[in-house]
């Protein structure tokens, strides 16, 4: 099996595995007809210089997100009334013909790497805040994130996520809120304690613009996750009115420059799915600059640091740590679903 073949049965066995039958069919027949495509797309993708794989440049999302584009900006018809279907026995034949009448725009998506904001991940965050409301009771913070792509996911703050007792939204008083998140809870919830959030910044390689890119984020959400679009339509409209604060850049750069500054406010850094993307040498200077200012955090401005991120076992691991003066204190909190379908809350203090 070749490089580009062998990105693309990986990319169908996760989308099986993530819950999206079509897209997981969509890679299949991909498979099939770029094997046999002499055209642009398909020399373009079987001669990939680059690392064609999924968590590197995921050749396979590159061209589901094209053909997602297609469909949702009705540019091919016959190829949406396929995917209606959930593919049916002409989606070979009409992926074909997108591919060959639709050439130049699909090597256009070919050359931007898939970036997605899965809103869904807010719910392990608002989980985490709440679980930091009750070990900080009364602390004010500022909100750090590091590769934060369009900034979704800063505001949550403004989402509700529903506990063992219904919808709670993620701030004291608010209402409930277009952004429902609904994961299926293994274990009881946490108990609500909203954070006070002062303010909220984030960083990433290549921040995208709620307003300019929804469509492009849309796109890469696979087709037949309806969910996962509504939520996401949801919280564009909410960054539409608390337009998240974003800057470029290198993570480690920036977060130590965040963290230089002597602290106003509790700080909490956190990143979703993301730190696999950092070179080893940006995740070892985050982890210096975290380690430098946790020594200078205290009662009153405490750092905190919660990661949700892959470890090869089931979904990601969520952990969370915490200076306020003294020893750090670090909980395992269990474990969440990649696209936040679910949370195994199980919290244990480590050490």
């Amino acid at each position: 099996m070749s490089g580009w073949q062998d990105a693309f049965a990986l990319q169908t066995r996760a989308c099986r595995e993530l819950g999206s039958g079509l897209t997981a069919r969509v890679c299949e027949a991909l498979t099939r007809i770029i094997a046999a495509d002499q055209g642009p797309v398909g020399r373009r993708v079987k001669t990939w210089q680059g690392d064609p794989r999924p968590g590197a440049d995921s050749v396979p999302l590159r061209l589901c997100g094209a053909l997602h584009a297609l469909v949702l900006s009705d540019r091919a018809p016959k190829l949406a009334q396929a995917y209606a279907m959930g593919g049916g026995a002409h989606l070979d034949q009409e992926i074909r013909d997108a591919v060959q009448s639709h050439d130049r725009y699909i090597l256009e998506w070919l050359e931007l790497p898939p970036q997605t904001n899965e809103v869904a991940r807010s719910g392990p965050i608002i989980a985490a805040a709440w679980f930091l409301g009750n070990q900080t009771p009364g602390v004010t913070y500022d909100a750090l994130e590091l590769g934060a792509s369009a900034g979704l996911n800063l505001n949550f703050p403004h989402y509700s996520l529903a506990d063992d007792d219904g919808f709670q939204p993620a701030l004291a008083g608010d209402g409930i809120s277009d952004v429902r998140l609904v994961p299926r809870w293994q274990g009881a919830s946490p108990a609500p304690q909203p954070l006070t959030i002062a303010s909220a910044r984030g960083v990433d390689l290549n921040p995208l613009d709620p307003g300019r890119d929804g469509f492009r984020l849309m796109a890469y959400v696979w087709a037949d996750q309806r969910d996962r679009l509504g939520r996401l339509r949801s919280a564009l409209a909410i960054a539409g009115g608390h337009r998240p604060a974003l800057d470029q850049g290198d993570a480690a750069d920036w977060l130590e420059a965040q963290l230089a500054p002597p602290a106003t406010h509790g700080r909490l850094v956190y990143h979703t799915v993301a730190a696999q993307y950092f070179p080893d040498a940006t995740r070892a200077r985050i982890e210096k600059a975290l380690l430098a200012a946790g020594q200078q955090a205290s009662a009153e401005r405490p750092l905190a640091h919660f990661s949700m991120e892959g470890d090869g076992g089931d979904g990601a691991a969520l952990r969370l740590r915490l200076w306020r003066g003294g020893p750090v204190r670090e909980w395992d909190l269990g474990r969440a679903d990649f696209h936040g379908r679910w949370i195994d809350w199980t919290p244990r203090e480590i050490g």
